[in-house]
């Protein structure tokens, strides 16, 4: 008995040890939150949102709207809007704010960066219990707007927002990519635009419009200038005709497959393309859209939310007037695929997350601010700004939402005839779009896709050599440009190199050392015991 006494102390001493370390090395001592039983009203409660909106007037002034609309209904919260050009600089401020726990309380964000936020202690909120409370969740009974249910949210673009089996957002819109065709000129060059236009059909086309007459003006344009095919996103244009061909170019564990013959056949194809100058990039040109409307691009392929961009009347373009070529007949399409019968796009758009904070009001608040964003009052109206879809169901049924597609070309605003028609080839092919794997570092193998169609077209316009050896390097290079080593991917299996998870959390270690430590010492101190009685023996 004596000696059961004599180790209680010290085992409760080594177990608040265990406690202290993997608490010190927890969510940044951050608790998780915890659903409070009321909200509030009587508490002054002050929240940040983070938005993203570069040239788009009418974006601004739904949000403000929303902002004020919210304000109105719960007077004790006041919502501070800070607007970003672009959400890489979004991005970047959460990263630097998770460091300092000074990040906003809600945000408009993308899978892939949320990935990354969590790494930062806690910090952002797990939806999965807050969207089935029965007071405060999707369209609860004391929520005191008109919230969308779970039901009511697109199934598809809700499972968007699950990373790791676990809901971390909300959709927010959603949109695709889109094939803007200069149909006029297509046919001038003798062809007939495809029901399903393929990528051998896009090739063809773009050398035949390479023809020059006597004067070295283009034959099809009467110009001195000529692209014919600009893609926009490259890392879209990769993942998207890798996945088409039945590869992928990663997994949901961060193994990244992207450097193999898969990927050189691609490149290869876009290297005799840009050699002949029939195909670029957004980095390297400039916007589909500017050269679209100038009457100097055949094939544009840009976002769908990018639809009020494109075309000769188009009410964002960025060209002078006079630069724009009137008698163009612009109409939009599916992006080309490799199999007809089966098409494939990819579903992009920004989600909305909520951040943890010490107070379960101030959460309470910014949740319920994010289930504003999704009532039919923000959802239609900021659909019909850009090419986006409404992520709720609620929202897309609306007599109000059905009236608007049906509006298509009354007018080159809310009515604009091209961003209708891209809205609507998105909602036709909501089920044969997909979504890419979500991991902390995603971003960069994304971005990795896309820099290895860069660097070829770059290669081929500065009359480099592009051979095996070429390959070899780029993929070092690009390797070591992302740090995709450091990601714990592996390249491929031809590689011959084995997934690397890379280093265990400090959290982690610590309790494994503690836990190897209160052996040791356990088993010591009963050798010791044993040791003490043979000698009393």
């Amino acid at each position: 008995m004596r000696k059961t006494l004599c180790i209680l102390p010290f085992a409760a001493l080594l177990i608040s040890l265990m406690i202290s370390l993997t608490g010190c090395h927890s969510q940044g001592g951050k608790k998780s939150f915890q659903m409070p039983e009321s909200f509030d009203t009587s508490k002054d409660i002050e929240i940040t949102f983070w938005a993203k909106n570069d040239t788009n007037k009418a974006q601004t002034t739904i949000y403000e709207q929303a902002v004020n609309d919210f304000e109105e209904i719960y007077p004790n919260v006041s919502i501070n809007l800070r607007f970003y050009t672009d959400y890489g600089k979004i991005y970047n401020d959460v990263i630097t704010n998770i460091a300092t726990n000074t990040t906003p309380n809600v945000c408009i964000t993308y899978p892939d960066h949320i990935a990354t936020y969590l790494t930062g202690n806690n910090q952002v909120l797990c939806l999965d219990d807050l969207i089935s409370d029965p007071k405060y969740g999707l369209g609860g009974s004391e929520v005191a707007f008109d919230a969308p249910k779970k039901e009511e949210i697109a199934p598809k673009f809700l499972s968007e927002c699950y990373i790791g089996g676990k809901l971390y957002a909300l959709p927010y819109m959603r949109s695709t990519e889109a094939l803007y065709i200069n149909k006029t000129y297509v046919e001038k060059l003798g062809y007939e635009i495809p029901d399903t236009v393929t990528w051998d059909f896009i090739w063809e086309v773009s050398e035949k419009a390479m023809e020059k007459d006597e004067d070295g003006n283009f034959k099809v344009n009467g110009q001195n200038v000529l692209i014919p095919f600009i893609y926009k996103s490259t890392d879209n244009m990769m993942i998207q005709i890798l996945k088409q061909s039945g590869f992928d170019y990663t997994t949901d564990k961060g193994e990244v497959l992207l450097f193999n013959d898969d990927t050189k056949k691609i490149l290869e194809e876009v290297a005799i393309h840009a050699g002949t100058r029939s195909f670029s990039t957004f980095k390297i040109s400039s916007y589909p859209a500017n050269f679209l409307n100038a009457g100097q691009c055949i094939f544009a392929i840009d976002s769908t939310a990018g639809s009020t961009w494109m075309g000769p009347e188009a009410p964002l373009s960025d060209i002078c007037s006079d630069d724009i070529i009137g008698d163009i007949d612009v109409i939009v399409k599916e992006i080309p695929q490799v199999d007809v019968d089966n098409p494939l796009m990819i579903s992009q758009g920004p989600s909305v997350c909520v951040f943890n904070k010490a107070d379960p009001q101030e959460v309470l608040a910014s949740w319920l601010f994010t289930q504003y964003l999704l009532t039919n009052d923000v959802q239609i109206p900021y659909a019909e700004t850009e090419g986006y879809v409404p992520v709720t169901l609620k929202a897309q049924e609306s007599d109000v939402y059905k009236d608007y597609l049906s509006r298509g070309g009354e007018d080159n605003k809310t009515y604009y005839g091209i961003k209708i028609e891209a809205t609507r080839m998105l909602l036709d092919n909501i089920d044969n779009t997909f979504i890419t794997p979500v991991f902390n570092g995603s971003a960069s193998v994304r971005d990795a896709a896309g820099q290895m169609i860069e660097n070829t077209t770059k290669a081929m316009r500065r009359n480099q050599t592009v051979d095996d050896e070429y390959f070899v390097k780029l993929y070092d290079d690009i390797k070591s440009l992302y740090r995709l080593d450091q990601l714990g991917a592996s390249t491929n299996a031809q590689g011959g190199e084995k997934p690397d998870l890379g280093p265990l959390p400090v959290g982690a270690k610590a309790l494994i050392i503690t836990l190897v430590s209160v052996w040791v010492l356990i088993i010591l101190y009963f050798c010791y015991i044993k040791f003490k009685g043979k000698r009393n023996n």
